[in-house]
């Protein structure tokens, strides 16, 4: 029998929380045998309620530890690049949350270091692990024909707040540390695009392909800063053209998709809040008949940590990988300078 990966988590905040632990304590193929964060009291916590032997707030430690042999890094993305750059300089593989880093110059980088070093680097895009995309990407690369054109969105309601309080465990956190992270999200015009973005724009390219070129727009309520939205305009290098559209704090329900026409059939994908573990529901037609597949294994986290670990006990390239979680940067970082000079970006 194959031996499990022996992982560490850095990084015990909230998306680690609510998100990776739970899915590596059901996950097949990984063993979690140590966490780290700056916070001695929340890695304390952490390791506590997950059964975890060893924690530190010591990075250097940890990896100093030859037993581990892989790491999930769900640390905030401005420390993602230092972090990976000593993960991967420690001969460990990396999954790393999305997105990949904070600039276009450091995930160029870390794509360099993992070329270099030939270890794996997963980006933790999870949603390319949902049943649904991969039924869908099936469908476009065998019956959707040419695909012509696009409508992706990605819609944070109001209503979020109480959907998370009902679905989420008790999270632990330094109030240190938490006032911190507040800070930075103050800017939440560059905070809301890398962090929904990084999920949009990998759909696109995991269903369209490369992006040729972005047009994008983008308003906010000036009373309080909350309610952001940014329309963008993409062509691929395949000549298809769509609309993405990210909106942030608006009234209603959470909400994300795509719909891509071809020219010979069309797949809608409505994309499910991660928490309630459900696999996208697809509509995909071609040929006079629409199939809604039935789809059962609805946690993303959790398929997401076992195709890691499948990738490093078997080989083969990690889904989506370091160029993958580089592309999805460089539309970020795109999509940001089209809003400010108001003309199109060609990548």
């Amino acid at each position: 029998m194959t031996q499990p990966v022996r992982l560490a988590l850095v990084g015990c905040g909230r998306i680690a929380q609510v998100a990776h632990l739970p899915a590596l304590e059901k996950a097949d193929g990984v063993e979690l045998v140590a966490v780290s964060d700056p916070s001695r009291a929340v890695a304390e916590a952490v390791a506590h309620r997950y059964g975890v032997a060893s924690f530190t707030t010591d990075l250097a430690r940890l990896l100093a530890d030859e037993t581990i042999e892989a790491v999930v890094v769900a640390a905030p993305d401005r420390f993602h690049h230092a972090i990976t750059t000593e993960v991967l300089g420690a001969g460990k593989h990396a999954l790393v949350e999305k997105p990949l880093a904070a600039t276009v110059e450091e995930a160029s980088a870390l794509a360099d270091l993992v070329e270099r070093t030939g270890l794996v680097l997963q980006v933790g895009a999870m949603k390319r692990h949902d049943q649904g995309l991969q039924y869908a990407r099936r469908f476009v690369t065998e019956r959707l024909g040419a695909a012509r054109s696009f409508n992706a969105w990605y819609r944070i309601g109001d209503l979020r707040p109480g959907i998370e309080a009902t679905l989420f465990p008790r999270v632990h956190a330094d109030p240190a540390a938490r006032q911190t992270e507040a800070g930075f999200k103050a800017d939440r015009r560059r905070y809301l695009l890398a962090t929904h973005g990084a999920h949009v724009f990998d759909t696109v390219r995991h269903l369209l392909g490369e992006v040729a070129s972005v047009v994008a727009r983008h308003r906010d309520d000036g009373t309080d800063g909350k309610d952001h939205a940014w329309q963008l305009l993409l062509t691929t290098t395949a000549g298809a053209v769509g609309t993405v559209s990210i909106t942030v704090d608006v009234p209603g329900v959470p909400s994300e998709g795509i719909e891509v026409f071809g020219s010979a059939g069309t797949v809608r994908v409505d994309t499910h809040f991660p928490f309630y573990r459900r696999a996208a529901t697809v509509h995909a037609y071609a040929d006079g008949e629409t199939v809604v597949p039935e789809l059962t294994d609805g946690d993303a986290y959790e398929r997401q940590a076992e195709a890691f670990a499948r990738t490093i006990r078997q080989g083969g390239r990690p889904v989506p990988d370091v160029r993958d979680g580089l592309a999805a940067v460089r539309l970020i970082d795109a999509t940001a300078r089209a809003v400010d000079t108001g003309v199109e970006v060609r990548l």
